[in-house]
């Protein structure tokens, strides 16, 4: 098992999970945060840290969202590593919440 940066984090971009992160696994893109499948140690202190309710474990993505289980893979072998957390994007309190926003992912 792993956790899996999903759908909400795009475009908010909350830092506070990168902060607790004791392996350093999260990687940063311009408007989503992922995490690398194989530096993840399953520890679970990122998930009650993100204010956006992004973070799942790969056996509990949300129905709709199972491509995230790849696309943090993916984008987290072409990404910088954040190990610092930083201020969320501006506008991250309106888009928090809003559904489909896969289609602003920046990859």
């Amino acid at each position: 098992m792993t956790f899996v940066v999903t759908e909400n984090c795009i475009l908010c971009k909350y830092t506070d999970c990168v902060e607790v992160c004791p392996v350093d696994c999260f990687y940063e893109g311009p408007n989503f945060l992922a995490i690398d499948p194989d530096e993840c140690i399953d520890c679970a202190l990122c998930v009650p840290e993100c204010p956006a309710n992004a973070i799942y474990a790969d056996d509990e993505v949300p129905k709709g969202q199972e491509v995230f289980i790849k696309l943090n893979e993916e984008l987290a072998q072409k990404w910088p590593n954040i190990t610092e957390k930083k201020e969320p994007l501006p506008d991250a309190e309106k888009w928090d919440g809003v559904e489909g926003k896969i289609q602003y992912l920046k990859q």
